[in-house]
């Protein structure tokens, strides 16, 4: 038995404007949490948190010169068992 997925506009009971609103602010807020260090766990959503990935050596696809990489801090999500289980 299929299962048949929800419509993507199926009706949240808020306008669109709000819908943006409360979006910015939850990327607002998320980002703050992870510049400080610390994880974003959103109950059966999943977790945010940050991965720090080392600088490196690279190299230009075009002219095979060796490039330096700096180290930059990743974002990374992790689904939790709800939202994996829905989808699948």
């Amino acid at each position: 038995m299929t299962r048949e997925p929800k419509r993507r506009d199926a009706d949240s009971g808020l306008s669109k404007a709000d819908a943006k609103r409360a979006l910015d602010a939850f990327v607002t807020v998320t980002a703050n949490a992870l510049v400080i260090g610390d994880t974003v766990t959103l109950g059966e959503f999943g977790t945010f948190s940050i991965s720090k990935r080392s600088a490196r050596t690279g190299r230009n696809p075009q002219t095979g010169k060796e490039i330096k990489i700096a180290g930059k801090n990743e974002v990374k999500f992790k689904a939790g068992a709800e939202l994996s289980k829905s989808v699948n």
